[in-house]
């Protein structure tokens, strides 16, 4: 697999493992499946209230009213499975369910967070890439995009780690912590994301470089001085500060 660099916001660049054809197309079949399984319940429970309505003799076939009426229903309750993966993506931050599973995630190019408008654009175009125009093109492109992709600025790429509530920026371990660093006040929530990307890359990717970097950027950015730890300690405490900081304010 092509591995992809990525600029983050504090101009560090992090290596990621390209999603291939494989884990995206494992992907697709279970979205597929999930996706298939909800419409199957969904008429099954519309054929049932149907059939039911129809042995009580409540139901009116002249009635256009009733008709219309069920048929909106019907289209309401089928637009988490239209709108799947756009809705998938927003809220599960660049996963559906299949994507969760196989370990692999959407990120933007530019190294910043993909918000709303990327995961639409990425929907939009799912018509002209489904199938094997999309197959084709992730195939031959440079950063494993298909058009879609391309259009939002995203790629797809593989988590190396397996991510738990510990991993997030905002986790309070204890309550009676002090802060260390008061500077986390005015840390922005792009640095304090990019602070959670670099550890968790660098702890995958066994890369320290990365840490000395961020580390040198953030004490200039915020002038921390005379820290005594190492780099990926004072990182970790700085997110500590930040998500205990959070949570008091």
């Amino acid at each position: 697999m092509d591995n992809i660099k990525i600029n983050t916001t504090q101009n560090v660049a992090l290596d990621y493992q390209a999603a291939g054809l494989g884990p995206r197309i494992l992907a697709v079949i279970l979205d597929t499946i999930f996706r298939l399984t909800y419409f199957f319940l969904l008429l099954t429970i519309f054929y049932q209230a149907f059939e039911r309505t129809i042995y009580s003799n409540k139901y009116l076939y002249n009635d256009e009213a009733s008709n219309q009426l069920m048929y909106a229903i019907l289209i309401i309750c089928e637009l988490p499975a239209i709108l799947y993966h756009l809705l998938c993506e927003t809220f599960l931050n660049g996963q559906s369910f299949g994507k969760k599973i196989v370990k692999i995630k959407v990120v933007k190019l530019d190294g910043t967070q993909p918000n709303f408008g990327s995961y639409l654009i990425r929907s939009m175009f799912r018509l002209l890439d489904d199938g094997i125009v999309g197959l084709i093109v992730i195939a031959v492109s440079k950063n494993s995009q298909r058009v879609g992709d391309m259009v939002a600025g995203t790629t797809v790429i593989v988590l190396n780690k397996k991510m738990t509530i510990n991993d997030t920026i905002l986790s309070r371990n204890t309550t009676d912590y002090k802060i260390v660093y008061n500077q986390v006040s005015l840390l922005s929530d792009k640095d304090a994301n990019t602070i959670n990307e670099v550890l968790l890359f660098a702890g995958a990717q066994q890369q320290s470089g990365h840490l000395k970097l961020l580390a040198q950027k953030i004490k200039q950015k915020y002038g921390i001085q005379d820290v005594k730890q190492d780099d990926e300690a004072f990182l970790r405490t700085i997110l500590e500060d930040y998500s205990h900081y959070q949570f008091e304010n």
